[in-house]
């Protein structure tokens, strides 16, 4: 028995070696850490259960027979994060650049299968150069069988890609289907087709990083959802993310204990508001000041900052928040920030988050560059996506509300559950100058002043609304946080029937 045990312990030695001490050392100076170490990382101390350590591949071409490593470029299992099961598969580069197989793509669909049984969420730590150009279609048929349940999981459980290396050709569509998608800064790099068939095909000559980089993906694609500054920062807020987050779409937000008192008021917030309606002021002081402890966990943060999306806690439960950002283009909705917050308001309904709204816009962007790039049809995603939304609607409009962005933005008339205002709010068709030209159109300066004064009295103000019970309430700034978690509780048990449909035609 002893031999038995001492060669069972051998090969689990030679197994998490991957592809031997020289490729792991070099693995290291690229600034990358290793599959298992980034688990290690990752998954509460001693909790990782590891599936499939053995597996090899089964290809006997161009002598991939003579080359056999246990574990075939991809470490499956499962753990916990704060005590919290999670599924997960981190790619070995150090084993045949942690490209797809057959037998690669096996493991993977395993552990996507045990993940949607088990109703918890899955991880993928990506480092990769695509597929296992051996195999051939085989390998391309093993990215099939992952795609499919990336979409039979989608709505169902959390899944996170994580970028932390190469990520090309088809191992790129995986996380493109997931929920959220993290990169890291220099070392990570995705995209469809690498820089040498770019300059074949179109002769531009482009670095890895400038065509795929994290600087390109969190600020001009959209692809990824943040990027942090190494393997250890972002797997940390990883952790971080998990504990916001249900473990399926009926498990309900998960509750951790605060010492912060939901009734807490902040003075502070009483000035806020600037005096001059058109001076900025930085709507995530208000996120920072309503969330328990300041704790707020931002979703793409540096891509169309001028909506925040993020997800919070207010009385120890998860919270998704979207705001506004007066900060960049005055708050305006343009089509970046529509398709940045749909995307976002659809993740927390299919998950059941509920969702608390903060307003300051004045309108939707105007310009040729936005209707020729279809601001139409992305501002009607954000419409069709808080319509769609039957989780708990909390809006507190702070400031401007305009146009049919207020519309769009979580009103009652779209199904927002309570919408409260500040006293500071303005909730108009349009500003008091651009109307009153209209509608005294040719008047004098005089007149055009004296009628905008009237204008602003009468109309850039919360209680025109509320005489008509589109607002429940205008409540005082520093009572915001008691009125949202008092607003969340009422509401937790919130049920709303649609008519049955096969699915709804969201415009794409």
């Amino acid at each position: 028995m002893k031999d038995i045990i001492e060669k069972l312990d051998l090969r689990r030695d030679n197994a998490k070696l991957g592809g031997g001490k020289a490729r792991i050392e070099a693995q290291h100076k690229r600034g990358k850490l290793t599959a298992r170490e980034r688990i290690e990382l990752l998954l509460d101390k001693g909790s990782f259960e590891e599936f499939d350590m053995f597996v090899e591949h089964r290809s006997n071409e161009f002598g991939m027979e003579k080359q056999k490593i246990p574990g075939d470029g991809v470490v499956t299992g499962w753990g916990t994060v704060n005590g919290r099961t999670v599924f997960l598969f981190s790619k070995d580069f150090t084993v045949f650049g942690g490209s797809l197989s057959e037998a690669h793509a096996q493991k993977i669909i395993k552990v996507q299968d045990m993940a949607l049984k088990a109703r918890a969420p899955i991880i993928g730590l990506f480092d990769a150069g695509g597929a296992r150009i051996q195999e051939g279609v085989a390998a391309l048929g093993g990215y099939g069988e992952v795609f499919k349940r990336n979409v039979i999981s989608s709505g169902v459980i959390p899944q996170i890609s994580v970028i932390m290396g190469p990520c090309a050709g088809g191992d790129v569509y995986s996380p493109a289907m997931t929920d959220f998608i993290f990169m890291v800064r220099d070392t990570s790099y995705m995209f469809v087709t690498g820089p040498d068939v770019v300059k074949t095909v179109t002769n531009e000559v482009v670095t890895a990083e400038e065509l795929g980089g994290a600087s390109v993906h969190t600020t001009k694609s959209s692809v990824a959802d943040g990027a942090f500054e190494n393997d250890v920062e972002c797997l940390l807020q990883m952790r971080r993310l998990i504990d916001f987050l249900p473990a399926s779409f009926d498990a309900g937000v998960p509750q951790w204990p605060t010492l912060d008192d939901p009734d807490r008021i902040d003075n502070s917030l009483d000035t806020l508001i600037p005096d001059n309606p058109n001076k900025p002021y930085d709507m995530k002081e208000l996120i920072l000041k309503v969330v328990d402890e300041g704790d707020f966990f931002e979703i793409s943060p540096s891509f169309a900052k001028n909506i925040v999306t993020g997800f919070g806690r207010v009385a120890g439960r998860s919270v998704g928040f979207v705001a506004n950002q007066p900060m960049v283009l005055a708050g305006v909705l343009d089509s970046d920030a529509s398709r940045k917050a749909a995307r976002f308001v659809r993740f927390c309904d299919a998950f059941n988050i509920p969702i608390v709204t903060f307003v300051d816009v004045p309108g939707f962007l105007p310009g040729t560059a936005q209707e020729y790039g279809g601001l139409i049809k992305h501002g009607a995603k954000l419409l069709f996506a808080y319509s769609q939304a039957t989780v708990p609607l909390v809006t507190v409009i702070t400031r401007k509300a305009f146009g049919g962005a207020y519309d769009v933005m979580a009103s009652k008339h779209v199904g927002g559950d309570l919408n409260y205002a500040w006293p500071t709010a303005q909730i108009a068709v349009m500003g008091a100058k651009g109307a009153v030209e209209i509608i005294f159109r040719g008047g004098d300066a005089d007149t055009i002043a004296a009628r905008t004064k009237e204008y602003e009295e009468r109309f850039l103000s919360p209680f025109v609304a509320a005489e008509r019970g589109y607002i429940d309430d205008v409540i005082m700034p520093h009572s915001t946080r008691k009125r949202i978690a008092r607003a969340l509780a009422m509401l937790r048990t919130k049920k709303v029937e649609m008519p049955p449909k096969k699915h709804d035609n969201l415009p794409l």
